[in-house]
């Protein structure tokens, strides 16, 4: 195969990076995958396709290792989708955060320029960069108001993508997308808290699910859908910034009630309020404006919000029920508990 199908994600084994080359090795691309050495990280959310892509060792605090794993795989379009990308994290850890997601991103562009300045790149940016928002809907001229060390350092990812574009002449673009999500998101994360929490209730295997703000409203949409528009951002003649999303907003109480109808369960009965996993500061009303990538890219989201959350129950309700055939005690979801201050969900 020749480098013009061939692509290096960093970040493959996340939840869009693993979507992501499985959306490129079905269009034929030879696929390469930053992992990070002696990560314990898992491999699970690629393992049907770990023998399909090839893995190579690079580091986003490493200049030399990005320039090595460029050398090596020899790509025509890069994704780095890498980043320290939980929220309530990046309260605890502001300087490791901005090191992945902001200056990381300085490391990788200057990898590019530096090894092949005809590599196309995509950068992961975030709706989490409007935080305080100036106004509603969110498109690709709404200025940054980040209200999380997380915001902030997408943000500096964003501008630093910006400024090595036009100083450079690189192909280097950033989608600015809304909350994706899928039954491969992490635990941590509300929606996934959501549907795994139901599917437990369901199961007998708990009684309560304790949430947030259950006012707090996301745009959310499927992460199959939201890599593609990836893929189709680094196809076109020009680079250029899109803002992806579904353009509705729906609040956490809403998934709630569409994730615990779909299992046939009462959400009154089984949601708690928690105060300690509240935001400092809450962002506001964040909803997606995409009629540029709509009429330049030709994309729109194909699954909608009530099928997103139906599917997440699904899935976890098919997880559980086999760990309970085997016999094995399913692990109890991730417990995030950043100091009491700073606690926050979503």
């Amino acid at each position: 195969m020749t480098t013009e199908g061939r692509a290096l994600i960093t970040g493959i084994t996340g939840q869009d990076g693993s979507y992501l080359a499985e959306l490129l090795l079905g269009k034929g691309y030879e696929v390469y995958g930053v992992v990070r050495r002696a990560s314990t990280e898992s491999v699970e959310r690629i393992a049907h396709i770990l023998d399909r892509v090839t893995l190579v060792q690079a580091d986003l605090l490493d200049q030399f290792s990005l320039v090595a794993a460029l050398e090596e795989s020899r790509p025509r379009e890069v994704y780095n989708l890498a980043a320290q990308s939980f929220v309530p994290t990046s309260w605890r850890q502001p300087v490791l955060t901005a090191e992945f997601s902001g200056v990381g991103v300085t490391r990788i562009l200057e990898a590019v320029r530096t090894v092949d300045p005809t590599i196309r790149l995509y950068q992961a940016s975030s709706s989490e960069m409007f935080g305080h928002v100036r106004e509603t809907p969110q498109n690709e001229e709404t200025p940054f108001y980040p209200r999380s060390p997380y915001g902030v350092a997408k943000a500096y990812g964003h501008f630093i993508t910006v400024n090595y574009r036009e100083s450079y002449n690189l192909f280097a673009v950033s989608g600015i997308l809304f909350n994706h999500e899928s039954p491969r998101r992490g635990l941590e994360f509300v929606t996934r808290k959501i549907s795994d929490g139901v599917a437990r209730i369901k199961l007998g295997l708990a009684r309560e699910l304790r949430l947030g703000n259950l006012e707090a409203r996301r745009d959310w949409g499927f992460a199959g859908d939201y890599v593609r528009a990836m893929w189709l951002m680094l196809q076109q003649r020009d680079p250029a910034d899109y803002v992806i999303g579904s353009g509705v907003a729906h609040s956490v109480r809403d998934f709630a009630q569409v994730a615990f109808e779909h299992a046939g369960l009462d959400p009154d009965r089984y949601i708690g309020v928690d105060p300690s996993l509240l935001r400092p500061a809450e962002v506001d009303h964040l909803v997606a404006d995409a009629s540029r990538a709509a009429r330049e890219l030709a994309w729109k989201p194909a699954v909608t919000f009530e099928e997103l959350a139906r599917m997440m129950v699904d899935a976890d309700l098919a997880r559980l029920t086999r760990a309970v055939a085997q016999g094995l005690a399913p692990q109890p979801p991730v417990s995030v508990a950043p100091d009491p201050a700073v606690r926050k969900q979503l």
